[in-house]
């Protein structure tokens, strides 16, 4: 609007130019056929359907007024006759284009039907594998199950071996034991009445009337006598405490049990 002037002036945005508007306006203006043509033109090619522009044909960048209808062999170009006749495909060997589009789609489906099974192939290769896969995740978890099972089994075996074992250190370390304890008691029975016989002789040596004395004397110094006759040589025998007779060399075991290996072609 800031282009109109009033007293119906219009200048044009391009040129510059000052138009004098009439009572009719723009529409009093001369008309540019050119550029209605074109612009009707256009309306029609925006309002005609897609399909109908696919069918047009194309035309030749050399020779505006001819098709393309050709296809040139050796360039492997479409083209026009006039390019043929007269143009750079002069001395070309040239096909009918109908033939050679018939000809390469036909190539082309025959390329997808080779690359659709080639897929195929693929794609059947690609289960097997997968399949291949969950196998031997499988038989992996199977084989570690059973691995699990064997050596559980080893442990059970050494766990019950050295129960026995250890039942055998405990039976001999009891009956040692027990006997050490009754020789512990037989010497200090003796050791009690030989002490209550030294305190009954104190007293007979303080007895101060002699007839007294001489009355109990005798039968005293017979017990005297009896004690120190008593054998004290029950005694444990030298190194009977040692119990190194209970090792046991496991080297070889452990060496084995470290060189535990898979069976071969198993």
């Amino acid at each position: 609007s800031s282009a109109v002037r009033s007293g119906g002036r219009f200048r044009c945005p391009s040129c510059r130019h000052e138009v004098v508007l009439d009572r009719h306006g723009v529409y009093g203006l001369q008309r540019n056929l050119l550029v209605e043509n074109i612009i009707d033109i256009y309306k029609q090619e925006s309002a005609r359907p897609l399909h109908a522009k696919a069918e047009q044909h194309l035309m030749c960048e050399e020779h505006e007024d001819e098709r393309i209808n050709i296809y040139c062999l050796r360039c492997e170009a479409p083209t026009c006759s006039l390019c043929k006749v007269f143009g750079a495909h002069k001395d070309c060997e040239v096909a009918p284009l109908p033939a050679v589009y018939q000809r390469q789609k036909s190539e082309l489906s025959d390329g997808i039907a080779m690359l659709v099974a080639g897929n195929d192939r693929i794609q059947a290769i690609i289960t097997q594998m997968e399949e291949i896969c969950r196998t031997i995740e499988e038989n992996g978890r199977r084989q570690k199950q059973h691995l699990g099972l064997r050596f559980d089994s080893l442990c059970s075996i050494l766990e019950e071996r050295k129960k026995e074992l250890l039942q055998s250190i405990a039976r001999e370390q009891e009956a040692k034991v027990q006997r050490v304890r009754g020789l512990i008691r037989q010497y200090g029975d003796h050791l009690e009445a030989s002490s209550k016989l030294v305190e009954s002789a104190i007293q007979a040596m303080e007895e101060p009337q002699m007839a007294l004395y001489l009355q109990h004397s005798k039968e005293l110094l017979k017990k005297i006598t009896d004690m120190s006759k008593v054998s004290m040589s029950s005694r444990p025998e030298p190194g009977y405490e040692n119990m190194d007779h209970f090792s046991i060399n496991v080297d070889c075991v452990a060496e084995m049990l470290r060189t535990i290996e898979f069976q071969t072609g198993a």
